[in-house]
């Protein structure tokens, strides 16, 4: 099977990434999308960063309804931190009979050169990039292997969720209902 890999903090996942998984699962030829929380992002400082299996239940509660997006536990069970190669290589030795695409917004896109392994990881993997607010791509400048996405760019994100609940705003539309739910009741984001 054609596998995307979605990996990020998803501090919370939002109605945007849902939208962009959706999209790039039924428009760029995958049978699944994976999406795998990241314990710690090597390249973000982010004191905000709630524990995973808080992350990890938001995230499973927000994908119920999709028959093709599933969770995937393989980034808590690597060294943290987090390395796209090492978590791409581990994806490939656990299941040898999928394909796997590495999906990533355009802001990581810009930064992948700053990337543990990023010559290893476009050699023996296709990328899909998909489109952020304020990051400019020239598809005529990208390798082999590497493809924009023509996703709706969302103007919403995990910060804007997070000050919202911390401010006491409601941001139910930001997030699917059971998510929101899950953060009210664990008053998470406070």
């Amino acid at each position: 099977m054609e596998i995307g890999f979605f990996g990020g903090s998803f501090n919370p996942i939002h109605i945007g990434h849902l939208i962009i998984a959706e999209h790039i699962c039924n428009n760029a030829g995958l049978d699944e999308l994976w999406i795998s929380v990241t314990p710690k992002n090597p390249l973000k400082a982010d004191s905000s960063l709630l524990d995973e299996k808080h992350r990890v239940e938001m995230v499973k509660r927000a994908i119920e309804r999709f028959d093709k997006i599933k969770y995937c536990d393989i980034e808590l069970s690597l060294p943290i931190p987090s390395f796209t190669a090492n978590t791409l290589r581990e994806l490939c030795k656990r299941y040898p009979e999928h394909n796997f695409s590495l999906i990533i917004g355009a802001d990581n896109w810009l930064l992948f050169d700053k990337w543990r392994e990023f010559d290893f990881i476009l050699n023996n993997f296709k990328i899909i990039v998909y489109p952020r607010p304020g990051y400019d791509i020239d598809i005529n400048s990208l390798p082999n292997g590497v493809t924009l996405c023509n996703t709706p760019e969302i103007g919403i994100s995990s910060t804007m969720v997070r000050d919202s609940f911390k401010c006491g705003k409601p941001a139910h539309s930001y997030v699917a209902e059971a998510v929101s739910n899950y953060i009210v009741e664990n008053n998470l984001y406070t």
